[in-house]
């Protein structure tokens, strides 16, 4: 996120019109249309004579798509606009041609939402055959606003779109910190403008009950710290939900995730005694008991409540993370499997399931549910949302089940937003050659990263080595599918590639040398220490190439069962002022994934839009992403002003992955109390400052006679270094940055030595062996956590290190 002057500027590249089958991205769009046509006409002008017009189908809902529209311009521009809605003696600006109502009352997961908007120099015409897809074209139209020196206006296109993928939505969890009614409506309003279709409200776990209960009043009572929602508010906030074009699903976690449960009926509980709502965060132990008659009434009950308030086809079950220890040490539950030949706890899970199931299915609602609902005898009617990944994803849709992908999207975990670009809903094939072919060498190592909380990441790496020198690789995760790894390069006797993989981007940085490993695994932006052997190899007497399972193809039938994916946003390090800065404008990213052609992978492309989306989000939709940290960093600088706490972030970046959570584990503080008030929490995802350094940093250790690009890495390691003096005073001021003074001073450090390898590297000079020892050590002190923060501009240095000796 950057808070830099808010301008909208399209570069109309074409000068005549042109269409293609795989979309442009000259535009300023995101999601990008799946067809775009420009021309060089003069553009169509926006100003206070601005009005649309409904001239097809209308409704109340499409009037207030209208308002909520000229609403929208005012605020984005500034105008007020004099006659918003047409009349009869004027020409409309906009006309909105809806060819049909909705075929059903309430929104199906599969619904049409295709449009066209044609844009000349005298109006533009927008033409759907549905309410959603005018809802959908009308976001294209406000993001194609532009400001110049003439004013307001927009340039002359056409655009024919519709979504790539039918189920396009976001999971909010406001169970483990509650989030108010206002926000949810705000990040509404955020989904709608990123046409994303789907709310899926996380209401219940072990850290509390958020959902007004009527025949079970404890569940709110006892089981919520006084935060809930009641009914009056859901219908309230499922009905805005409609008027933006977006269902609403609700999860009711069950068998497990139950603490909140347990402690307001425990008699629920398969091991019966007294609960209390779960303060610490993980899988815990609370299990409803399969074997009771009143927990299936108890469940029959809570679904008649939640069909009420809920309209959509589909409730989520939850299903994941079922501890079965209270289920195994139970005599009179082992004595039921027995009875009904369940050999284990798989099977009494899939058999409540069953249960549950036809439960929704009296009350006329299809299943959800994560992995763990998987059973193949279940129905295909149910849905499976897979945070395991496209293995798991794809297995389901060959056994015939419908799915939607969540590995990938957890926006919790701070990732760069390339990675989740990166992540397609559909499974790939392996994208690699792992046949050796004649006169080709191999090597396999076997390696363990230990993990601060958790297993230890596991497996083994093979790379390859053709005839002419060049490398490829894969890499065999423990229980997993063979994945590809890239870039495989040798670096001052480091070896390292990276691949994607459940922990975000990961790239092994190792020393290979006498059959022994040793180095990092970099998972996101911090790293695992990282040891291992080789185990294997083409030049050892009796070796055995490893196998391991083929990703999961799908034939033509079977991807159209991968119905699109889920931004998944759990709530352990977010509350309600922090939210908005993990959504957005990443959450526009994603949303390109699952709209676009499957064709738009262009990451600098990518990121320049997401950056016009970051300030046209702020703007249009009134998100307070950026508000959220100027907020954050104006608690902890202490009545200072924060513009030195500003620069100082963008040369760090909170830990990524789950780092922050394994940090909390170790200190003792994974908990809902921990407060989210360190500096981590005023930043986004990822640095822009460090993704633009590290691209200059790259291109310049290639062409170090770039004047342009010395010039530019030097001038901004001199601001973090000049930052320094400016910041130190905030530091010293609150007790809340006590642990970040040591991260400042090794940005100042870095940022000097940066400028100093910048100028040897030009220079064709070359660092004594003191001198490479001495900056190695800053750079591995400067690597750890600290304070859950990372000292992002350290990558880039070790850059330039290792191509100035």
């Amino acid at each position: 996120m950057n808070l830099k002057p808010l301008a909208f500027s399209i570069a109309l590249l074409c000068s005549v019109p042109t269409m293609a089958a795989k979309p442009n991205t000259d535009l300023q769009l995101m999601p990008y249309p799946q067809q775009v046509s420009l021309t060089n006409s003069t553009p169509l002008v926006i100003d206070r004579h601005f009005n649309a017009q409904l001239t097809g189908f209308t409704s109340p809902r499409l009037i207030s798509l209208v308002e909520r529209l000229n609403h929208r311009i005012e605020r984005q521009t500034g105008l007020f606009l004099t006659t918003p809605i047409q009349t009869k003696n004027q020409t409309p600006t906009l006309t909105i041609d809806v060819k049909a109502p909705a075929p059903t009352k309430v929104q199906r997961a599969k619904e049409d939402e295709s449009y066209q908007l044609d844009v000349t120099s005298k109006q533009a015409k927008l033409t759907a055959n549905t309410p959603y897809g005018a809802m959908r074209g009308i976001e294209t139209f406000l993001q194609l606003i532009q400001s110049d020196t003439n004013g307001f206006n927009i340039p002359t296109v056409t655009i024919e779109d519709s979504p790539r993928f039918p189920w396009r939505g976001a999971l909010i969890d406001t169970a483990r910190h509650f989030i108010p009614v206002d926000v949810i409506k705000r990040q509404l309003d955020g989904l709608a403008s990123a046409k994303l279709n789907t709310f899926h409200w996380h209401l219940t776990d072990d850290q509390g009950w958020r959902l007004e209960s009527v025949a079970y009043p404890n569940l709110q009572e006892k089981g919520s710290d006084g935060l809930f929602y009641t009914r009056e508010q859901i219908k309230d906030v499922v009905a805005y939900a409609n008027s933006l074009g977006i269902r609403v699903i609700p999860e009711v976690d069950l068998p497990g995730h139950a603490s909140a449960i347990a402690a307001a009926y425990p008699k629920l509980m398969t091991e019966v005694q007294d609960y209390q709502i779960e303060r610490k965060w993980g899988v815990h132990k609370p299990l409803l008991d399969p074997t009771k008659p009143e927990v299936y009434k108890f469940i029959n009950t809570l679904i008649r409540e939640v069909t009420e308030l809920f309209p959509d086809e589909y409730i989520h079950i939850g299903g994941d993370e079922v501890d079965p220890e209270q289920w195994n040490n139970s005599a009179h539950v082992q004595r039921f499997m027995k009875e009904n030949n369940l050999k284990d706890a798989l099977a009494l899970h899939a058999y409540f399931n069953q249960r549950v199931e036809q439960i929704l299915k009296r009350h006329k609602r299809k299943m959800i549910g994560w992995d763990e609902t998987y059973h193949p005898d279940l129905p295909k009617s149910i849905v499976i949302q897979s945070w395991r990944g496209h293995d798991s994803l794809g297995e389901s849709a060959n056994d015939g089940y419908q799915g939607i992908l969540s590995t990938g999207y957890y926006i919790d975990q701070a990732q760069p937003a390339a990675m989740h670009y990166r992540n397609d809903p559909m499974p790939k094939p392996l994208q690699v050659n792992d046949v050796v072919a004649e006169g080709e060498q191999w090597q396999t190592w076997a390696f363990s990263a230990p993990r601060k909380k958790g297993s230890p990441v596991t497996g083994t790496f093979t790379l390859i080595t053709a005839k002419d020198g060049t490398q490829r690789g894969f890499i065999d995760y423990k229980g997993k599918s063979r994945r590809a790894i890239f870039d495989i390069q040798s670096i001052k006797g480091v070896t390292q590639f990276w691949m994607d993989s459940l922990m975000g981007k990961t790239m092994p940085k190792v020393v290979l040398k006498d059959g022994v490993l040793t180095g990092d695994m970099q998972v996101g932006n911090a790293n695992y220490p990282m040891t291992g052997k080789l185990i294997a190899a083409s030049n050892i007497e009796g070796s055995q190439y490893p196998t391991a399972p083929e990703p999961v193809e799908l034939k033509q039938k079977q991807q159209d069962r991968i119905l699109g994916g889920e931004i998944t946003l759990w709530a352990e390090n977010v509350k309600y002022d922090t939210l908005e800065l993990r959504m957005w404008p990443r959450s526009y990213v994603i949303a390109e994934r699952l709209w676009s052609d499957a064709s738009i992978t262009d990451e600098d492309s990518m990121y320049q839009r997401m950056e016009t989306m970051d300030d046209w989000s702020t703007l249009s939709v009134g998100l307070q992403h950026q508000w959220n940290s100027i907020v954050g960093l104006k608690r902890l600088a202490n009545g200072h002003d924060i513009a030195p706490l500003q620069v100082l972030s963008e040369a760090i970046e909170q830990a990524q992955y789950y780092h922050r959570h394994h940090e909390k584990w170790v200190n003792e503080s994974y908990d809902q109390f921990d407060p989210l008030n360190r500096l981590a929490d005023t930043l986004p995802p990822e640095s822009l400052e460090v993704r633009t350094l590290t691209q200059k940093v790259n291109a310049f250790v290639k062409d170090p006679n770039n004047a342009a690009l010395s010039t530019d890495i030097k001038a901004m390691f001199q601001r973090w270094a000049d930052n320094t003096q400016a910041v130190m005073p905030i530091i010293a001021s609150n007790h809340l940055l006590t642990q970040v003074e040591p991260v400042v001073q090794q940005v100042d450090l870095l940022s000097r030595i940066g400028i100093e390898l910048v100028d040897i590297i030009q220079s064709g000079k070359k660092l004594d062996q003191k001198q490479i020892i001495t900056i190695k050590q800053m750079i591995a002190k400067a690597k750890p956590i600290q304070d859950e923060l990372i000292v992002a501009i350290v990558y880039p240095v070790e850059t330039l290190l290792n191509h100035a000796y």
